[in-house]
């Protein structure tokens, strides 16, 4: 039984839209950042992962934060040029319907929050990570509300991932099966509003969708009756999201992390580097086109193990260090992701290195209880993408 205090915390925790459908499928829920979460149902963690690698499965990514830009004037135009002095984006040339990655920047070069920017037609809707929404609203407050309204959009968010996403939703919305990747649609699911987004944190091909929230659980019931959708919880979420090279705001990137440095310099388009239309003109420019014509001094890169024998499946962990010898006494870097790769049957991790140690088929030696364990450095990502680009 629950302390009392046990009791009084989980009251406090935040509820999605789809809190008491994760109860009724059983799910383990634990605090992530002040929401009830699922991180996995009975299946567990590593079948959860491989259903979606095999098929589709439904996550509830309601906590994260959705967030509506609307420029005072009625012009998308100026709430376009507004959000780009807060990111490197071509955001003015965003065409209604299309979706792109950004981040937003400080003045010393580091991420303040990465996020997915869409085109609505009359508005930009951003979606940003839950445990930085607060501060992201605020932000956008503070520096481009005189041109343009901010609004906070209490609203489900459901994500359906895996090769078949696409057959699944289309029982549902035939219409669905035009979208390409990084497109976004107005549609109707169960004669409610959506906005369904060709996207996902997996590598997989697949859905996120905005629904109101008084519809989430009759859209996830109704996607979950598909037999080849299964739930699926945080755990999987994140090993999906590790073996497809992405990085996770607070752990592979955050203030101090310029984008350079986290490999991320292909989410900066022509036009705002140097040179181009509108270069520059967000926070941290001058330091991250310089890293982007001269290179960064370290870059994230991909670790697996090296080693034979127990070695070769050895889980190197977040907060590691990393020494370029076995016997070295100063660390050269750190993992910031680490954990089994289901779909690759072994370990995989993430982490900073020099430049001079980030070339695939380098090696380092990460900290593991007392002893020094050989990384080999790979290409990103671990598992190839599949996305429906056309």
């Amino acid at each position: 039984m629950k302390t009392e205090q046990a009791a009084t915390a989980d009251q406090a925790l935040k509820r999605t839209p789809l809190h008491a459908l994760h109860l009724e499928l059983g799910a383990r829920m634990v605090p992530f950042v002040g929401y009830d979460m699922p991180v996995q149902y009975p299946a567990g963690v590593l079948k959860e992962h491989l259903h979606t690698r095999a098929a589709a499965s439904l996550f509830d990514v309601s906590h994260m934060g959705q967030i509506a830009l609307r420029a005072r004037p009625g012009a998308l135009k100026a709430a376009a040029e507004a959000l780009e002095r807060l990111l490197p984006a071509d955001i003015a040339g965003l065409k209604p319907g299309r979706m792109r990655y950004s981040f937003f920047t400080n003045g010393q070069g580091g991420i303040l929050d990465d996020l997915m920017v869409a085109n609505g037609g009359d508005h930009l809707l951003l979606i940003v990570n839950a445990a930085r929404k607060q501060e992201d609203e605020a932000h956008l407050a503070a520096e481009i509300a005189k041109d343009c309204s901010v609004e906070r959009q209490e609203r489900a968010l459901i994500a359906l991932q895996g090769p078949e996403a696409e057959a699944t939703l289309a029982r549902l919305v035939p219409d669905c099966m035009g979208l390409r990747f990084l497109e976004a649609r107005r549609l109707n699911i169960m004669g409610a509003p959506c906005l369904v987004m060709r996207s996902g944190y997996t590598g997989e091909d697949g859905f996120e969708i905005s629904t109101p929230a008084d519809i989430a659980r009759e859209i996830a019931e109704e996607l979950l009756a598909d037999a080849a959708v299964a739930p699926a919880g945080l755990g999987a979420r994140d090993s999906l999201r590790l073996e497809a090279g992405l990085p996770l705001y607070g752990s592979d990137i955050d203030e101090a992390t310029s984008p350079i440095e986290a490999g991320l310099a292909w989410a900066i388009p022509r036009p705002r580097r140097k040179g181009g239309a509108r270069e520059g003109g967000f926070p941290g420019a001058r330091i991250i086109l310089d890293q982007l014509e001269r290179g960064a001094p370290r870059a994230r890169v991909g670790l697996r193990p090296a080693g034979e024998g127990p070695e070769a499946r050895a889980i190197v962990r977040a907060g590691a260090p990393l020494y370029a010898e076995a016997e070295a006494n100063a660390a050269i870097g750190s993992v910031t992701s680490g954990g089994f790769g289901p779909s690759l049957d072994g370990p995989v991790a993430l982490g900073y290195v020099p430049a001079a140690f980030a070339l695939p088929g380098s090696r380092v030696f990460a900290e593991l209880r007392g002893k020094r364990l050989p990384l080999t450095v790979v290409a990103l990502p671990f598992i190839m993408p599949r996305y429906k680009r056309s």
